[in-house]
């Protein structure tokens, strides 16, 4: 048993059965998981890594359009 680190709710998960990287779902609360250590298996919330990826993406995007107004000027 796991513990699903977005609504602390019980996920029965076979240690044998999950890699690093494997993405489930919970049961409770629907939430998407991703396996980040397998002994024991510990649980991230795959949103989580989404949000910082378009957090990252935005920043890359501002900093685009800085450089392009600078060369209007």
């Amino acid at each position: 048993m796991v513990t699903c680190p977005v609504c602390d709710g019980s996920i029965d998960v076979d240690d044998d059965d999950v890699d690093e990287g494997d993405t489930l779902s919970c049961d409770e609360c629907g939430a998407d998981l991703r396996v980040v250590g397998t002994d024991p298996v510990e649980l991230e919330s795959a949103e989580e890594e989404e949000e910082e990826a378009e957090e990252d993406e935005d920043y890359v995007e501002d900093e685009e359009e800085e450089e392009e107004d600078e060369d209007w000027k």
